[in-house]
């Protein structure tokens, strides 16, 4: 025998409510309007005297939604109330995309001037910095040494930053850094970064490429290349060839007397 607690217990539609397709229609049309509400596509039986009837939504861009209208009613009464009527999505509905956070929607080309772009308080790419110290000279040393900055650079966002400018078009992987006569690591133009930073990327500073100014990684490279130089000309090259074997008349024009 299975016992009680085990079993699946089947609610039955109650048969007033399900008879009450019209009290639901005229609420749906309450809600919304006639025009709004199409053919009756069914009904669930929520609990007990409780159903839900369903609607199709003939509102321009709510395609395959539906009203649902949930109705009720009192043990012993045949008076139909209406607990709520609201549009839910089919299986078909059109929905809108995930909404997604609006630090994950902005593009770096998104800022503008005068745009704001704020940062929150528990951004795990900063991590705070400043030095608490009363006296003058531990002060100035603080600066010198540029640890007077409220936040610094996290562990994670110096990472992040790692990782993004690797795997971007400065990195080692595009075709103009594979057919680079050399490696930005060792290119004179190359200045490096401070920090731990450094041991990876540098900023160019060739005018004539076009990673003028960009941080580049030292495995990246391109034609711009500070040991690339024009080929000598060679001091083997062949002496002229005169002929001397035969000659050729030119008639010479003399001036009028």
């Amino acid at each position: 025998m299975t016992p009680a607690s085990s079993r699946t217990r089947t609610v039955k539609a109650d048969s007033v409510l399900v008879k009450a397709v019209e009290d639901a229609r005229a609420a749906a049309v309450d809600v919304g309007s006639e025009d709004a509400v199409g053919a009756h596509l069914g009904h669930d039986a929520e609990g007990e005297r409780v159903v839900t009837h369903y609607f199709a939504c003939e509102l321009a861009g709510y395609v395959g939604w539906r009203w649902a209208v949930t109705v009720t009613r009192a043990s012993r009464s045949k008076l139909i109330t209406v607990s709520e009527c609201v549009l839910l999505p089919g299986a078909d509905a059109v929905l809108a995309p995930a909404w997604v956070p609006w630090d994950e929607r902005v593009k770096p080309e998104d800022l503008g001037p005068g745009d704001l772009l704020p940062v929150a308080d528990d951004d795990y790419r900063l991590e705070p910095g400043y030095a608490l110290a009363e006296e003058q000279d531990v002060l100035d040393v603080v600066q010198e040494l540029g640890l007077g900055h409220e936040w610094v650079l996290s562990r994670e966002g110096r990472d992040d930053s790692a990782q993004r400018w690797f795997e971007g078009d400065t990195g080692p992987h595009t075709d103009i850094a594979k057919a680079a006569p050399g490696r930005c690591g060792s290119c004179g133009f190359s200045v490096l970064l401070a920090g731990t930073l450094g041991h990876a990327y540098g900023v160019c500073t060739n005018e004539r490429t076009p990673f003028d100014g960009k941080v580049v990684s030292h495995a990246h490279g391109c034609g711009g290349h500070s040991d690339v130089r024009l080929p000598a000309p060679s001091e083997d090259a062949a002496e002229p060839v005169v002929d001397t074997l035969s000659y050729e008349l030119v008639p010479l024009e003399l001036d009028a007397p």
